[in-house]
């Protein structure tokens, strides 16, 4: 079972850069940057005043079995209920002419409901336990995002949620692309949400010092790659895919957008929060992907990188780089980092760098990274700084690291029949 491929046939997405994927991949092109001051949060007290808001999204219309639950539940549910339904309807995926026991779902969160979970700490702190939500703990936890959409739309296959900090949404789809290569589903909806702009997630990481501070300067404070770069930009969204296998997609005529061919993970076992200097956790992970896809190194013309705009982050990922695809890294593959206009989504992160990774094959153009003013001599790949590039790409990598050294790499590719 497992020489079965695996193809993408729709993408949903709902970023601070657009409320559909079509909306954020323009953007991307265009090297448009989503952060700006937060309109959601009242930042007086804190140290950090700028975000990546999703704005101007209407979550009502995703939730037609239970109208109620729009506003119960979490707010990463409602991004994730939005980009599950556009990738569905982007995939043209009739669920009254498919077996639904055989659709899986594995959407993904790095936090879940923190939204939830403070409202009703307030409660009791304020008035008592008889104050807490009875909805509480269904709309709290990571799983219930996958939960949710499969009630919605009745699809019996596996149903998980994985919570591997930022490297979520990549261990959903990678893990989801495994589930399908063994037989146990046809087709699974997959990805991550996140929506921690409040008070506990903007002071966690503020007080951490993880967040960039140049509040007066919003647009620019994504510097990833850039020698003054003073940490990521956190915000908030999600992005969704739907796989189906090959055989699947093309039974019912699907557009077949691009081909899952290759997943790496690997764990850098060294510290909660900062990866390991020289890279060797990730560049096994990246290397575990190229492995399962049957490529070399030089089959791969553009990564998008984790590339959060942090010190250390940026040049251990450098480093991976340069172990895993060696003398390849100057002579002809391209990287760039897309955080840089989207902010840091957290565990939705991967999902919209898959969708950039699609786009680039799709329409030959390599996103840039922006905001690179003075490249850091540490960071010296070619990173495509601040102007998108007309390129040809048959394979992209995508990269995810989370906190925990938690590490997971995708690999797509062209898809030719």
């Amino acid at each position: 079972m497992t020489d079965r491929r695996i193809v993408i046939t729709g993408i949903g997405a709902v970023t601070p850069l657009g409320n559909t994927a079509q909306e954020t991949w323009e953007a991307l092109k265009a090297g448009k940057s989503g952060i700006s001051r937060l309109e959601s949060l009242d930042t007086t007290a804190h140290g950090v005043h700028i975000g990546g808001e999703v704005r101007g999204f209407d979550p009502s219309p995703y939730f037609k079995k239970d109208p109620k639950a729009v506003r119960r539940c979490d707010r990463f549910e409602q991004l994730a209920m939005g980009a599950a339904s556009m990738a569905i309807e982007d995939a043209d995926l009739d669920i009254e002419k498919i077996d639904l026991t055989r659709v899986g779902v594995m959407v993904g969160s790095g936090i879940g409901g923190l939204g939830v979970h403070g409202d009703n700490c307030k409660a009791i702190f304020k008035t008592g336990p008889r104050r807490v939500s009875p909805f509480c703990i269904p709309y709290m936890i990571t799983n219930m995002a996958s939960g949710m959409i499969s009630i919605e739309y009745g699809f019996g296959g596996p149903n998980m949620s994985i919570s591997t900090a930022c490297a979520t949404a990549n261990h959903s789809i990678g893990e989801s692309w495994r589930i399908m290569k063994f037989g146990d589903a046809d087709v699974m909806i997959c990805g991550g949400a996140e929506s921690t702009i409040l008070d506990l997630g903007l002071a966690g990481f503020t007080n951490m010092k993880a967040l960039s501070t140049r509040n007066d300067d919003p647009a620019t404070a994504s510097r990833p790659y850039d020698i003054d770069r003073d940490g990521f930009v956190m915000s908030e969204g999600a992005a969704i895919v739907v796989l189906e296998t090959l055989e699947h997609a093309q039974a019912r005529g699907a557009n077949i957008l691009a081909e899952l061919v290759g997943y790496g993970l690997s764990s850098d076992a060294y510290h909660l929060t900062s990866p390991m200097p020289d890279g060797a956790g990730a560049a096994r992970c990246m290397e575990m992907a190229l492995k399962h896809a049957g490529m070399q190194p030089s089959d791969v013309q553009y990564i998008n990188t984790h590339g959060t705009s942090t010190t250390l982050g940026d040049i251990c990922e450098t480093q991976a780089i340069k172990k895993s695809f060696g003398d390849y890294c100057h002579n002809g593959l391209v990287v760039s980092s897309t955080k840089s206009m989207t902010g840091h989504l957290l565990g939705a992160a991967g999902g919209v760098e898959l969708l950039a990774c699609i786009g680039a094959i799709r329409d030959s153009f390599v996103p840039p990274t922006i905001n690179v003013f003075n490249q850091d001599p540490a960071c010296d790949l070619d990173v495509c700084p601040n102007v998108g590039r007309s390129m040809t790409v048959n394979a992209a990598l995508s990269n995810s690291f989370g906190f925990g050294g938690h590490n997971a790499s995708l690999i797509v590719k062209r898809f030719e029949a």
